[in-house]
């Protein structure tokens, strides 16, 4: 163990290094930490208090993982950054734990990659498999379903819902929810239609594609109101699993759902 392990390293006594680990120059490594086997932390990184994480993570250089929220009711409170296996944090990447106004916890699935100064703020919740691209800002409670891919100088409002195989933009900001599968973009986000590019390289059949861009059309174009369109999705298109979570992510937002280009086109806005 010793051998993986620069010397100038800082590590707290409480900390649990696991199998394998390899830590490099100058990184700190805070208390009661749990760090996964055969992670690698780059040097000068730091992984403050109460953070657990995986196996196979990569922390890059100048990553602080599990710092303090930025949060003015923040009084030191003990809660935890919770992350999985097979994460790529690059280089001054930001991840702050929970808050206990909050969930107590920021938590992050596996298989994601956070690119360079991204930032995940207290209490978020991030699914597997996603990718942050350099200088996404993620504010607090934010929640990003599985799958998701949002693009280079993108910003999610507190408490928005990012559904799961989706993908956003570049420099868009999001207020409001993003339903799953959908394709979004713009300096106000905008949707134009499901993610099929997304969705065929994640191995969606051909008829589930059909089918999500049906519903799209009947949810967000026809001029129903919000119920009468979601029931019409219902009754023409039963049996589709990706359209009756697309149905119940609508119904279930309490944030409200970000509007189809077209719509917010023939407003003005």
């Amino acid at each position: 163990m010793s051998g993986l392990i620069h010397p100038s390293a800082v590590i707290d006594p409480s900390a649990e290094l696991g199998a394998g680990v390899k830590v490099g120059p100058y990184v700190v490594v805070g208390a009661d930490t749990k760090i996964g086997d055969n992670t690698y932390l780059e040097s000068h990184c730091v992984i403050q208090a109460n953070t657990e994480m995986g196996c196979n993570n990569h922390v890059h250089p100048h990553a602080v993982v599990g710092g303090e929220p930025q949060h003015s009711a923040f009084k030191g409170e003990k809660t935890f950054t919770r992350i999985g296996d097979n994460n790529i944090i690059r280089e001054c990447v930001t991840i702050h734990r929970g808050t206990v106004q909050g969930e107590g916890e920021t938590v992050i699935g596996s298989n994601c990659m956070f690119m360079a100064y991204s930032h995940i703020a207290h209490d978020c919740n991030v699914g597997n498999n996603v990718i942050l691209a350099n200088a996404v800002q993620l504010a607090g409670h934010v929640v990003v379903g599985r799958n998701v891919t949002i693009s280079g100088l993108s910003a999610v409002q507190q408490f928005i819902h990012i559904g799961e195989y989706s993908f956003l933009g570049g420099a868009s900001g999001y207020k409001l929810d993003v339903p799953p599968f959908m394709l979004a973009h713009g300096v106000r986000g905008m949707l134009f239609g499901p993610n099929l590019i997304g969705l065929r390289r994640n191995g969606f059949d051909a008829d589930t594609c059909k089918g999500l861009k049906k519903a799209y059309k009947i949810i967000f174009r026809s001029g129903l109101t919000k119920e009468q369109s979601l029931a019409q999705v219902e009754e023409e298109l039963p049996g589709i699993a990706p359209v009756e979570r697309l149905v119940s992510f609508i119904r279930e937002s309490r944030n409200g759902v970000t509007p189809d280009h077209k719509q917010r086109c023939a407003n003005g806005a």
